[in-house]
């Protein structure tokens, strides 16, 4: 089994086609928490939607795409992180997370992205990594912040929900900083 320690008794591991019902059952906990936050082809609402969405993930990373990843806490998961895109040719990715209530304010995120981030980078040799939120989730962009991601403009009225429109933030920290700052 590959799987990364977090902080805690956490881990972070790929999140499979096989997690489903797992994903399900965690998507139930957290709906209506990260529906506001995350786009709404994420948010499932049984088994065969959450099979969906990682089958469309499994699909992604099979073709060296967007990739999913599960952040388990005390053996449940509670979350988890994304590469939302992945392109080697551009040398640039997106990523994302996720996380319901229970599981706020360990630093689990940001724990678990930045070893996205350090993968993407030293191992990957990507360029560009962004970071795309809401503007007033103010618990997403701190992450940005504490990855040393730089806020590089907005999105005005770009994000629908709720019958209303949201600005959006675009974040980004780049290889050279990633790596001045990991010294």
């Amino acid at each position: 089994m590959l799987s990364l320690p977090l902080r805690g008794n956490a881990c972070l591991r790929p999140l499979e086609i096989w997690h489903a019902e797992e994903f399900a059952a965690h998507m139930d906990r957290a709906r209506e928490h990260i529906r506001p936050w995350v786009g709404p082809g994420f948010v499932t609402d049984d088994v065969e939607g959450a099979r969906g969405t990682l089958r469309r993930y499994a699909e992604r990373q099979a073709a060296d795409g967007a990739r999913l990843y599960g952040i388990w806490l005390d053996g449940t998961l509670v979350g988890g992180v994304m590469f939302v895109d992945f392109d080697t040719g551009f040398g640039q990715c997106e990523i994302g997370c996720w996380l319901e209530p229970a599981a706020e304010g360990r630093g689990l995120i940001t724990e678990a992205c930045e070893a996205l981030l350090e993968w993407a980078f030293a191992v990957r040799g990507l360029h560009r990594a962004e970071w795309q939120c809401r503007a007033d989730n103010q618990r997403s962009s701190a992450v940005a912040e504490r990855l040393g991601m730089t806020l590089e403009g907005v999105r005005r009225e770009y994000w629908p929900y709720g019958g209303a429109r949201h600005d959006k933030q675009i974040w980004a920290v780049l290889a050279p900083e990633w790596h001045a700052r990991r010294q």
